[in-house]
């Protein structure tokens, strides 16, 4: 009974961590050694958001490389640089409904038929978050994460989604080796 608990446990929980709405992507350098790593600066030329969104960003980003116990310097060992875009999305659904037939013979014959579908459109916005994090000693792209589908139309899911995926990007930081 216990081996069944734990199965369905291990099952719930794995399909409770996957429910990311979020793709999320991250590649690194083979060669960096991220233990040397200790101090960060944010650069944020390339961060096109309005005051509220970039503060979202920042923050989060901010609180996830601290956790990582990194601190941020003027003189850094790694430079993070932010990026922000947003897409339009056209997303097209289209239903067969239910229809009318008839028909002669079996296992041969004749017959006929119609049926009738609807499709609906949805326009959105998608965003998509970038984070490139460099050695500022070498100037070398050292690890670069990716999160996108954010619902950038909605104040209210920006407020929610922006940490979210900010978090998911960077819970791949640091790399794990022969991943």
């Amino acid at each position: 009974m216990k081996k069944y608990f734990f199965i369905l446990l291990a099952a719930v929980s794995l399909g409770v961590t996957s429910c990311s709405p979020f793709n999320v992507k991250s590649d690194y350098s083979a060669t960096a050694t991220f233990t040397n790593y200790k101090t960060y600066l944010l650069r944020t030329d390339d961060l096109k958001l309005n005051d509220l969104d970039k503060d979202r960003v920042l923050n989060e980003l901010s609180k996830q490389l601290q956790s990582k116990a990194l601190t941020s310097g003027q003189n850094p060992d790694l430079i993070v640089n932010v990026k922000a875009s947003h897409k339009k999305v056209q997303d097209i659904t289209t239903s067969m409904g239910g229809g009318m037939g008839w028909g002669w013979g079996r296992p041969w014959g004749w017959g006929g038929g119609f049926g009738m579908g609807n499709t609906w459109t949805n326009n959105y916005n998608s965003g998509t978050i970038a984070i490139d994090i460099v050695d500022a000693k070498t100037q070398k792209l050292v690890w670069q994460g990716i999160g996108s589908g954010l619902s950038v139309d909605s104040p209210k899911s920006k407020q929610k989604q922006i940490p979210q995926v900010v978090a998911e990007i960077m819970a791949n930081y640091p790399p794990k080796k022969g991943k």
